[in-house]
């Protein structure tokens, strides 16, 4: 099989400076400790390296209110007193602090992601990268954990002018609400989320039950796990589930994310991942072959986020890389093994039994059994305010989704590769 043509999305400039604020778990410096160690590898070598286009504000309201971007665009730590009404409105606040440069973080990391779903679209890769997204928790007017604009909803919105179905699939510890709602009540995007649910974990969203309503049903699947899921427990599961995913509803595109909280010993996760665990199920992933739009996310032990998206990197590009990192700008922050590998706690407990995973594959396949035939009906309209174009008329299953050399370049065609 030819290896994959590969596009990654980084600035190197702006993305590794934003700062939420001191204490708080979410620290943008992670991407620039990915991005590192993908030099120091030369995985860059192998993929085409793009800095991602600022997406604009009539980019952004293709899924947000206007008023939302707006705020967003306007408030400063300097000025956010003016606007007490709108960070109650908006939910900004604690978890998701007004800091310097908050405007540009939330264009730089969705532009990549739309820059990522456009070269998909014009048949100029066949996987695309941008650890800065996988932001699934933003609403339509609504930041929340740690999310102010959902760059996943809008590269999908991008992706659904070339394909009539999506999948998006997401490995983060915490459930995708943002996406799931956003997409709740139409059959052409299928979200799917394996995450950790109960014992009042954040969000609080995401049964098994939670199928989707209207259009939707049945075309929201939910997985929802128990704390300390080891690699082999969650193979167990994914792999059965995601195989019934891809039989019963063949989407024209993939968009992965790859949240890292899933991984061992995260400040704010509970589950016991390796990072071997958490790439293997990007790598059946792209044994499907899809167009693939591959997203960061969550992920708080910083030195195991860059661990795990280098290693994940590298499966995308079909490169075997060594355990023992080469030399590179965080040196430290590896100390004492300098090791790829994040190390599973061997004294915590799995409290996802044969019998519980077993009832929750049983049950999720129940649900997508009721999409006998469902790929073959016509395609609605998504919700309107969402503004989608109608479904393509080319073959949507078809890689590239019928681009050509004379398709419109985007901005991220205007830089050099690195």
């Amino acid at each position: 099989m030819p290896k994959n043509r590969v596009c990654y999305f980084h600035d190197a400039e702006t993305i590794g400076s934003f700062y939420y604020g001191p204490g708080h778990p979410m620290k943008p410096h992670r991407l620039q400790m990915t991005h590192n160690l993908v030099l120091a590898y030369g995985l860059y070598k192998k993929m085409q390296c793009f800095r991602p286009h600022l997406a604009t504000d009539e980019e952004l309201v293709q899924f947000h209110a206007e008023d939302y971007v707006d705020f967003i665009r306007r408030v400063t730590p300097d000025n956010s007193t003016d606007f007490a009404k709108q960070l109650q409105k908006f939910t900004v606040g604690e978890d998701c602090p007004v800091f310097d440069g908050l405007y540009d973080y939330c264009r730089v990391y969705t532009g990549g992601s739309l820059d990522g779903a456009m070269k998909l679209n014009h048949g100029l890769a066949d996987v695309a990268i941008n650890w800065a997204g996988g932001l699934h928790h933003a609403k339509r007017s609504e930041a929340s954990g740690f999310c102010y604009i959902n760059d996943i909803v809008l590269a999908i919105l991008e992706l659904l002018k070339y394909h009539a179905r999506v999948l998006y699939l997401d490995i983060d510890i915490h459930h995708g609400d943002g996406v799931e709602e956003a997409f709740y009540s139409t059959e052409r995007v299928m979200t799917v989320s394996f995450h950790k649910y109960g014992d009042y974990f954040f969000p609080g969203t995401g049964d098994v039950k939670d199928v989707g309503v209207k259009n939707g049903k049945y075309y929201s699947v939910n997985v929802p796990l128990k704390t300390g899921i080891t690699d082999d427990s969650y193979q167990k599961i994914f792999v059965p589930v995601m195989q019934k995913v891809m039989e019963m509803y063949r989407p024209g595109a993939l968009v992965l994310q790859c949240g890292a909280d899933s991984l061992a010993g995260d400040r704010l996760g509970c589950f016991n991942l390796s990072e071997r665990g958490h790439s293997e199920a990007v790598r059946h992933m792209l044994g499907y072959n899809l167009p693939t739009l591959v997203l960061g996310g969550g992920g708080y032990t910083i030195r195991n986020v860059a661990r795990c998206w280098t290693a994940e990197t590298a499966v995308v590009l079909g490169e075997q890389i060594a355990d023992d990192l080469p030399y590179n700008d965080y040196n430290e922050y590896y100390a004492p093994d300098f090791s790829l590998n994040v190390t599973p706690n061997a004294s915590m407990e799995n409290s996802n039994t044969r019998q519980y995973l077993d009832s929750i594959k049983q049950q999720v396949h129940e649900n997508l059994r009721m999409l006998q035939g469902a790929p073959g009906v016509a395609m609605e309209q998504l919700p309107p305010n969402l503004e989608l174009p109608p479904e393509p008329e080319a073959d949507p299953d078809a890689r590239g989704g019928g681009g050509s050399s004379s398709a419109p370049q985007h901005p991220a065609e205007h830089y050099d590769d690195d």
